[in-house]
């Protein structure tokens, strides 16, 4: 689950770190109400414009400005309340449609008066699952894309890992502000800001903190003027104060209609839906719809125990891709009868009508003869196959 800017913003504070303040509004009136305020308490009036959306690279998509007086701002609060914000990182990159901006941050300018001497780094915090450890990665290249700066000079971005049982160590804080080329009270500063940053992260169950930039000013104090945060969706009944930060209009539809019903749903790009019970049997139907020449349009798993009302909601949710040329469903009969499953699909194609793509049907397991009997004799266009390597070929000749 991914929060806002500002959603992540208030979660730092609770850890003590500090972070460029701001009031984040949903309507024109309200943005400029609070770009009042905000101007007023910081002694400034130049303020940040912030478009509020699950994406990076806001800026370079018109999403983040400065202003420097009210009148300035009321041009531009309606400029970024509503628009289509396209970036690399929203659906379909710069070509794609984009993301709606329903709420604009109204920020300090954390950089006056000291802009000269201001300092932007790069600090994230998420698990290396190869190395089997939480890992710190910075640099002093901040405000920039961590990508880029990795690619280009890779001799500027650092790694510090942490195992998860010991915890960050205090040398391992004080190595990031020696390789970040801090002394003084700045070194101290960002010890702490470190410290309290993996805190944060570790006691969220996150999977991303990302800061960019950090920022240190000249007076030596070190903000988060920006925050990234991801969390493990599987932690969230531990943080029931973090699952009420979701936006659910930020989220794929299909997958948000998914959660209600209990799938594991993701879309990809591909043209051929995916149907199976199992996590490790998706990714081995994936594997299959690959061999036979076509791309998984996404990964649905009904798990364990699906009925008949699960299949047709898993159905109608894949039949919403306008891309999906083929469904494969794959089922192993375990805990669940192969034969209920076969009726659910009998049921749901029924229920549904008028389905115009081929669909092939793979049961194996408890009762799995019976279920293809089920399919053979409903009198549909779906075709039936027990054996992986036959559901391949049925899908390869179904794109064809």
């Amino acid at each position: 689950m991914n929060l806002h800017e500002y959603q992540g913003k208030e979660l730092l504070k609770k850890f003590g770190i500090k972070v460029q303040e701001g009031i984040v509004a949903d309507t024109v009136e309200a943005g400029l109400r609070a770009y009042d305020e905000v101007a007023k308490s910081s002694g400034s009036p130049i303020v940040v414009i912030k478009a509020q959306i699950h994406a990076g690279g806001r800026g370079k998509g018109g999403g983040v400005k400065v202003v420097k007086n009210h009148d300035n701002a009321a041009q531009v609060i309606p400029q970024i309340l509503g628009m289509m914000l396209k970036t690399p990182q929203t659906p379909g990159g710069v070509q794609g449609p984009g993301k709606l901006v329903r709420k604009v941050l109204i920020a300090e300018d954390s950089y006056k008066p000291t802009f000269d001497s201001c300092k932007e780094y790069y600090i994230s915090v998420l698990t290396d699952r190869e190395k089997k450890a939480n890992v710190i990665i910075y640099s002093t290249e901040g405000g920039m894309d961590i990508e880029a700066v990795a690619e280009h000079t890779p001799h500027l971005v650092f790694k510090e890992y942490v195992h998860p049982l010991v915890g960050l160590q205090a040398f391992q804080a004080r190595n990031i502000a020696f390789n970040l080329k801090l002394e003084g009270e700045a070194f101290k500063n960002m010890v702490k800001f470190v410290t309290n940053l993996y805190n944060a992260f570790v006691s969220s169950d996150a999977t991303l903190f990302e800061i960019n930039p950090c920022m240190r000013d000249g007076f030596n104090t070190i903000t988060a003027v920006d925050c990234k945060v991801s969390l493990d969706d599987n932690a969230l009944y531990r943080h029931p104060d973090l699952e009420d930060m979701r936006d659910i209009t930020e989220e794929d539809p299909a997958e948000v209609e998914a959660k209600e019903f209990n799938l594991n749903y993701v879309a990809l790009d591909g043209n051929v839906g995916c149907m199976v019970n199992g996590a490790g049997l998706a990714m081995a139907t994936m594997d299959i719809i690959k061999l036979s020449g076509g791309d998984p349009a996404n990964f649905l798993d009904v798990g364990g125990t699906a009925d008949a009302a699960r299949v047709e909601q898993a159905f109608r949710i894949i039949l919403k891709d306008p891309k999906v040329k083929a469904i494969l469903i794959n089922i192993f009969g375990g805990i669940v009868r192969c034969d209920r499953v076969a009726q659910g699909v009998v049921d749901a194609y029924k229920n549904i009508g008028d389905i115009k793509i081929p669909i092939i049907v793979r049961l194996q397991g408890t009762n799995a003869e019976l279920a293809k009997d089920i399919i053979d004799k409903s009198g549909l266009k779906v075709r039936s196959a027990i054996l992986l390597k036959d559901a391949a070929a049925l899908v390869k000749e179904a794109l064809a």
